[in-house]
């Protein structure tokens, strides 16, 4: 279990952050980048838990919430050579998220035509949390073009943002309040 005792230690005050072996890096680099759009993911996801009713979708939330956290301390540890101590994304989560996803999108008519992001509050903050792991997704693409990575850490990332859309399609009454794209529709 993690303890804080002091929330400011000043050794990231030349640019640097540590890692999770202890390692220091740069604020800026790849793998700082890909956890910290993850963490800004989860945050827009706690954000939509306040606007979310429906407690069976909140549960499922709060489980996702604690996998991001997952993610991120699998992001922040460099591939180890006795890696079996590392918290790293297992297949189990991505087949849990890959079942609940399933299941909402069971709810939904198909879709014929892009959707505008909102329609209800927390359909449209589950789209920005879902805009953020996109971009998240990006981040941890380049960062295992340069580093080794656990490929279910990425695989994870982008079945969540698919989960979040389905989520937030089905808080627009499964769909029916979706706000459809009008190409060209306001020239």
């Amino acid at each position: 279990m993690v303890k804080l005792n002091k929330i400011y230690t000043r050794t990231g005050d030349d640019g640097t952050t540590g890692l999770a072996d202890g390692s220091r890096v740069g604020k800026d680099c790849f793998r700082v980048r890909a956890y910290g759009e993850i963490d800004e993911a989860n945050s827009a996801l706690g954000v939509a838990r306040l606007h979310v009713d429906n407690i069976a979708l909140d549960h499922m939330l709060e489980r996702i919430q604690n996998d991001m956290f997952d993610l991120g301390a699998d992001l922040s540890t460099p591939t180890l050579e006795d890696d079996s101590k590392a918290l790293r994304i297992v297949q189990s989560q991505i087949d849990r998220l890959e079942r609940e996803l399933d299941g909402l999108n069971a709810d939904l008519s198909a879709l014929d035509s892009f959707i505008l992001p909102g329609g209800s509050a927390p359909a449209a903050y589950l789209h920005l949390a879902r805009a953020i792991t996109r971009r998240a997704e990006r981040e941890i693409t380049s960062m295992a073009r340069e580093e080794q990575i656990n490929p279910l850490a990425l695989k994870y990332a982008n079945r969540l943002s698919d989960f979040l859309f389905v989520a937030a399609r089905w808080c627009n009454a499964q769909g029916e309040t979706d706000v459809k794209w009008v190409p060209g529709g306001s020239r």
